[in-house]
């Protein structure tokens, strides 16, 4: 194959979704109580009085700055700080991950502050991995996806992610694109999570090396990716050709869908070719997003001599 069909030809509309079943979280605030309940225990205004801030070990509240938030992880801690184009704020850090972190926190002239434990397990949860190191950071800028089309090279990987929500998804799927070299994930600025502390531990630091990029709508998306010589590839399950029939030797923008759902009809038609990954015969018969994310860049690498 050497191109890309230049006219609009849609694609096969038969297909089922390939990924299995997910769950995502969300959260509720509470808001004031109904004129005449009970007030709480502790006072009038005490369902509305905010908790009490964690503190560093100096006294001073720990909070995130207007349009901040707190990444935590060694790897991803670290990434953050070799990303100049990361903007930083403070940082916490027991001693031992201090001296870990030493020589990044140096080069962004950054003197963390220190905190044990016991201090970041209360402002991250008991439930958070934060490996001792917490580090005040703001959302990166979008590089646009237009921008990185057109300087896409020959061989580029695309991901683009048919409304994915789960924010350890999304980090999972940016980890496994950096290690396969692949140049953009792309997700709709509507219905995916956003920027996180939790999206951003679960890339384990790809955050700060794999482009993000968020598309207003999908099938416009693809539609430029095409014009910049890309082809489409859809991952479906019911797909009659598989991995094995990529055009590795060419650029490949890679469309996965929500786990459970699959892709959405409109996507499939934007589609030059549907692959599904071949399966042993047995029990499961589906991979989770990010799974599908790792065999289908695998098998996308291309030729050594391409």
């Amino acid at each position: 194959m050497t191109g890309p069909p230049k006219h609009r030809r849609r694609g096969p509309r038969k297909g089922a979704p390939h990924t299995a079943g997910s769950q995502s979280a969300g959260s509720q605030s509470a808001g004031r109580p109904p004129a005449g309940a009970k007030a709480p225990r502790g006072g009038p205004g005490a369902a509305e009085t905010a908790p009490a801030p964690a503190r560093d070990l100096t006294g001073a509240p720990i909070r995130p700055e207007r349009g901040a938030y707190f990444l935590y992880g060694f790897h991803a801690v670290r990434a953050a700080l070799a990303n100049e184009a990361r903007r930083i704020g403070r940082c916490w850090a027991t001693r031992a991950a201090a001296e870990r972190l030493a020589d990044a926190l140096a080069a962004r002239d950054v003197a963390p502050r220190a905190a044990d434990r016991a201090v970041l397990d209360a402002l991250l949860g008991a439930e958070a991995v934060h490996q001792g190191a917490v580090i005040e950071v703001w959302p990166l800028d979008d590089p646009g996806l237009e921008t990185l089309a057109a300087a896409a090279p020959g061989g580029a990987r695309f991901l683009l992610l048919d409304q994915i929500t789960d924010p350890h998804n999304v980090g999972a799927i940016l980890r496994t694109a950096a290690v396969f070299g692949a140049q953009a994930v792309c997700l709709q600025a509507r219905n995916a999570p956003p920027e996180t502390a939790v999206l951003a531990k679960s890339a384990s630091g790809a955050l700060d090396h794999t482009p993000l990029v968020r598309i207003g709508n999908l099938a416009r998306a693809l539609d430029l990716l095409k014009d910049a010589g890309f082809w489409v590839v859809g991952l479906d399950g019911e797909a009659e050709r598989t991995l094995a029939d990529l055009p590795r030797a060419e650029k490949l923008a890679i469309v996965l869908g929500a786990e459970g759902e699959g892709l959405r009809r409109l996507t499939r038609e934007r589609c030059d070719l549907l692959v599904r990954i071949p399966m042993a015969a047995g029990p499961i018969g589906s991979l989770n997003v990010s799974n599908a994310a790792a065999v289908a860049l695998y098998a996308a690498l291309p030729d050594p001599g391409d």
